[in-house]
């Protein structure tokens, strides 16, 4: 009797009451906050046995995690039986020691992971069990791939979810959340000016892109689906939003690139820059291997006392110079090499483009523009006559002006941007009579009277 009472104490020790349980949770929290006014408390609570499945595989050493995953994915992959005696768990796990082995079952059966069928005297895998397995599987599935923007096990949640028809908030902003961090992550490379972390990201923001547009298809679904709550329908506009913002991210990353482009410095005449030197060092792990036998005969140093120092200090004082030192003198001066620049001068090409959209900015003599005329005029007309090559170039330049960003910085680029012009893109295309552009986008280029105006001033 004394024993059964003792063993009821013990039972009653290892499982603590709820008013025990809520009393432990609200020292964790201020006095004057109630730990059932929380929402996420609430809704945590009410998950406790899914939490609770989650401890009884997770606590512990990492050793004991993989026991148990080990054992209970044997049994669950089995799908020749749905019930396991206890011979045949000994025989299909006859690799593991019978006492670690029982010690696992015990644990899996305690925590609603493995039933027990008193009657059969068999084992059987609960539903709960197989969709923990099929959870963690997905997302060790989508860890083994090369998914550099981790965006994969959040999308495939959410397309998962608005295939049965069960996509939640939660899920939505987990992938906005991504979505974000990504872009600031990238905003943080393109502001650091490195090459290197800039190629990189610019890498893994192709990456990202590539399951932005898989993901446009599932929020065009969200979005038209009626049964859809209005918490829902925001968190899909939102993720829409952050998607834009991620692709606009490619001109940053390109005009960046361009910038350390026309900043690479050349050694020489051999074609080799400083990015070239940097990434030759950085593929070998040991940068001290490479002095040596650099020097054959490292220097030895010779000790002498201080008389003889001084000694040999007044033989040199008195010693008499000759007076013709002139075979010792600086060698006359070179003139540098002469070399030839093959380079294309874009650069002469811009300058003499902005010269012809400053006139036009200042109201002067512009092609098609006459005095009291509207301050409108089609885009081929800024970019031609030229050649395909350089009207190309023309027209790579005018998403240009306008933007803020550009217009902060110096150089030629800058100062397009900074003109109070306006580049208005169609979709529609005009034939030119010309002999090597056939066609072009319909645009208008007009004049901002309002930003031309503050500029005078």
């Amino acid at each position: 009797m004394i024993d059964i009472m003792a063993s009821a104490a013990l039972a009653a020790d290892a499982n603590p009451t709820e008013q025990e349980q809520n009393a432990a949770l609200q020292a964790h929290f201020q006095p004057n906050v109630s730990v059932d006014e929380i929402e996420q408390v609430f809704h945590l609570k009410r998950a406790q046995p899914l939490l609770q499945v989650f401890t009884a595989l997770f606590h512990g050493g990492f050793e004991g995690v993989l026991v148990r995953l080990l054992v209970l994915r044997e049994l669950a992959n089995d799908t020749a039986s749905s019930a396991f005696s206890r011979a045949d768990i000994n025989t299909k796990l006859a690799y593991m020691l019978p006492e670690s082995l029982e010690t696992v079952l015990m644990r899996l059966r305690s925590n609603q992971l493995l039933a027990w069928d008193a009657q059969q005297a068999v084992y059987r895998v609960t539903p709960m069990a197989r969709n923990v397995l099929s959870a963690i599987d997905s997302l060790l599935g989508l860890g083994q791939t090369e998914d550099q923007a981790e965006m994969g096990f959040l999308l495939s949640q959410v397309a998962g979810a608005q295939a049965v028809g069960g996509v939640t908030v939660e899920q939505l902003q987990h992938l906005l959340g991504r979505l974000v961090d990504l872009t600031d992550e990238f905003r943080d490379a393109i502001a650091s000016g490195s090459e290197f972390r800039l190629r990189a990201s610019q890498a893994k923001w192709h990456l990202a892109c590539d399951w932005v547009e898989k993901g446009s298809e599932i929020l065009r679904a969200i979005t038209s689906d009626e049964r859809a709550d209005a918490a829902t329908h925001r968190a899909a506009q939102a993720i829409g939003r952050a998607q834009s913002q991620l692709l606009n991210m490619q001109g940053m990353f390109s005009r960046a690139l361009n910038q350390i482009e026309r900043q690479r410095v050349h050694l020489g005449q051999s074609g080799l820059s400083t990015t070239d030197i940097k990434r030759w060092l950085l593929e070998h792990e040991d940068l001290a291997s490479l002095a040596e036998d650099a020097i054959d005969q490292p220097a030895k140093p010779l000790f002498i006392t201080p008389a003889e120092m001084i000694d040999v200090a007044e033989t040199e004082l008195m010693a008499e110079r000759a007076g013709n030192t002139g075979e010792g003198g600086l060698p006359t001066g070179q003139d540098a090499p002469t070399t030839i620049n093959d380079t294309p001068a874009m650069q002469k090409e811009l300058d003499d483009w902005l010269d012809r959209l400053s006139d036009f900015a200042n109201l002067n003599n512009f092609p098609g523009v006459a005095d009291g005329a509207p301050k409108e005029i089609p885009v081929h007309e800024s970019l031609l006559p030229a050649s395909f090559a350089v009207a190309s170039y023309r027209a790579s330049l005018l998403p240009l002006l306008g933007d803020a960003a550009e217009a902060s910085l110096q150089g030629a680029t800058a100062e397009l941007a900074r003109l109070p012009l306006t580049f208005t893109p169609t979709d529609t295309m005009v034939k030119l009579p010309d002999l090597e552009i056939a066609a072009i986008s319909m645009a208008s280029l007009s004049l901002d009277l309002e930003e031309s105006g503050k500029a005078d001033e």
